[in-house]
């Protein structure tokens, strides 16, 4: 196949993907990596949208268990996604690749906020349009955030992006017979109680009927083997 097999997608990149095998923060070369990536698909005519967490710098469901309102916590998380989006976006600008960065929240002396019609305007001219700050509410996982906005753009699918190849019967790195689905559908995946993504997430991609793949980041050439539609990761399908 030399056409891709989607055209618009929305890739959901986590925080954690960013640290490479830092303590925390951002490695350079890990993001210099993932946007050569990105920008590999983007320059074959592949519209993309990209939903970041924030889990390298904060993540609020661990501030809210040391104690802090988790409201609170889950704001501050929202601004961690924000400092990471424009990371990316700065590092998608030094491989010659336009990106813009969306925020949920309104801080528009340093991003533009969400505006769904102009982000689909983007991705139509070639942009890489990068969603900041999940959904703008606690309590919204960024899961969540790239299920809605994959929806809101009308992209072909959700790719979520993870340290794993895919969804397994069992937790690959306890249980070495563990082995990969390539193929699963919504309601089997929960019948197995296999946690793809959190519940409101995969709920809202079921009902929307946007598939899933989860794939590996980190093994090279698996962002384009998906989008060229090739058995790379896990496709889970309505």
């Amino acid at each position: 196949m030399t056409t891709p097999a989607y055209q618009r997608i929305l890739l959901k990149l986590s925080g954690e993907a960013l640290m490479g095998d830092d303590a925390y923060g951002i490695n350079p070369d890990v993001v210099s990596r993932i946007v050569g990536e990105v920008a590999e698909v983007a320059r074959m005519g592949v519209q993309v949208g990209v939903v970041i967490g924030g889990g390298n710098i904060f993540r609020g469901m661990a501030g809210a268990a040391s104690g802090m309102d988790r409201a609170t916590a889950d704001y501050m998380g929202m601004l961690a996604t924000v400092m990471n989006a424009m990371a990316l976006a700065d590092a998608m600008r030094a491989a010659g690749v336009v990106a813009r960065v969306q925020s949920a929240l309104n801080i528009e002396q340093v991003v533009e906020p969400y505006i769904r019609g102009k982000a689909i305007r983007y991705l139509e001219n070639g942009r890489v349009v990068i969603f900041g700050a999940g959904t703008g509410n606690p309590f919204f996982t960024t899961d969540t955030a790239a299920a809605l906005r994959g929806a809101e753009i009308g992209a072909q699918i959700v790719l979520k992006a993870t340290k794993v190849d895919g969804i397994y019967t069992a937790d690959p790195k306890l249980d070495p017979t563990a082995e990969r689905f390539h193929r699963i559908s919504f309601d089997e995946a929960i019948s197995r109680d296999l946690r793809v993504m959190d519940a409101t997430a995969f709920a809202l991609c079921r009902d929307q009927k946007l598939p899933l793949n989860v794939f590996s980041i980190f093994k090279p050439g698996a962002l384009k083997r998906v989008v060229m539609g090739e058995d790379e990761g896990t496709l889970v399908y309505c």
